[in-house]
């Protein structure tokens, strides 16, 4: 959106040592009493899972000396993510009064902001930011590994050559800015082409595609489909919401993937044709499927299932006089200048994909009833 109003973006991805095993407990108590607004019985069932823990090595039908566990979180359950994320609730304060954007997942943490065109250095609040953040996770445990810092800027071709900002000073680190970052397991470049992360993902699934094949012949179709989904599928439905209007030559790649691994699963030759196998294995398209999983983020959105950050987004249609479209659940399409950029964005993109749906769909009472009917008509479509 930035990039279609003419600015490019300096994203800065911030990286945490060891983060979930320096949460101290009180500190976390105290955020689940003041913040989260926990107490009585539902605070002392914390306040015991959480304090006089030890730990000892089991080796062999040895067993070392119990110690006290004095920091950290539990890890491998449910609560050891949610936990961490109480703990990190105050942070957002500190990156919103600097007036930058911000996403936060467990110990992941992403500071976005609009540059000026022609910029020559990085905005001196992002910097300022940058420090206080660090001061915060000193005072309350955490450690921020600033020469793992990442980041990146985000725009057009042009608007990233006017740019003159290459690299800022972080911690008497200098960040270098990259042609390319991994962000949650997903490599981001300047145009968000996603063009080194789909390169990687088809290497990566032609290498498993050449051992299953191998296996073919001793697998019924259940096993080898199962397979495919476990180390292809699985791989290539990761955040593909991302892809809606990325080039579509990297749309072939990843529709050849999935042409492959039907003709293994199926046992045709190359030069078959792939949409009827595609069929019988009730296989959606890439395009198709790319399209399914951002109408399941719009659905979400339109019945207050998604976060709000989404929600506000969308904005629905308003009729100045009553028409038969009325109440349809259609939204605004915001204009647009580049269609490389502001068009692949959630705001726009969302609102074009859902007002093309039948209203049956659009009006569907539950996300059970959307997804079914959703891939019937994307199915049918296709």
């Amino acid at each position: 959106m930035a990039a279609d109003s003419g600015s490019p973006s300096l994203l800065v991805l911030l990286d945490l040592i060891a983060a979930f095993d320096t949460v101290d407990p009180t500190v976390l108590l105290h955020r689940l009493k003041d913040t989260v607004g926990l107490s009585a019985d539902v605070l002392q069932w914390f306040r015991s899972y959480l304090t006089d823990r030890t730990e000892y090595v089991l080796m062999g039908g040895c067993k070392s000396r119990p110690l006290p566990v004095t920091c950290g979180v539990p890890q491998g359950s449910v609560l050891g993510p949610i936990l961490f994320i109480i703990y990190m609730l105050p942070l957002g304060r500190v990156i919103s009064k600097h007036g930058l954007s911000f996403h936060c997942y467990a110990d992941d943490t992403q500071i976005y902001i609009k540059t000026a065109p022609n910029s020559t250095a990085a905005p001196s609040h992002l910097t300022a930011c940058l420090e206080e953040i660090k001061a915060w996770m000193d005072s309350n445990f955490l450690q921020l590994d600033s020469s793992k810092t990442k980041a990146l800027l985000v725009g057009t071709p042009q608007q990233i050559h006017s740019s003159s900002i290459s690299q800022f000073t972080f911690d008497s680190q200098i960040i270098v800015v990259s042609s390319s970052v991994t962000n949650l397991g997903v490599q981001f470049d300047p145009q968000l082409n996603f063009n080194n992360h789909i390169k990687d993902l088809y290497k990566t699934s032609f290498h498993h595609l050449r051992n299953i094949s191998k296996l073919r012949p001793l697998l019924s179709l259940p096993d080898a489909e199962t397979l495919v989904h476990a180390f292809i599928s699985s791989r290539q439905d990761y955040c593909n919401s991302l892809f809606s209007g990325i080039p579509n030559k990297n749309i072939k790649k990843l529709q050849y993937i999935q042409n492959s691994a039907a003709r293994i699963l199926k046992g045709v030759r190359k030069y078959e044709h792939i949409t009827p196998i595609l069929k019988s294995l009730h296989w959606l398209p890439v395009s198709s499927w790319i399209d399914y999983k951002l109408l399941i983020i719009t659905y979400k959105c339109m019945n207050g299932q998604a976060p709000p950050y989404l929600q506000e987004l969308l904005i629905p249609q308003k009729h100045t006089r009553t028409l038969c479209s009325s109440g349809s659940f259609l939204l605004q399409v915001p204009p647009t200048r580049l269609r490389t950029m502001r068009d692949r964005a959630f705001c726009s993109a969302a609102p074009r994909i859902w007002n093309s749906l039948p209203i049956n769909l659009r009006t569907s009472q539950t996300l059970y009833s959307f997804k079914a009917l959703l891939k019937t008509f994307l199915f049918k479509k296709a």
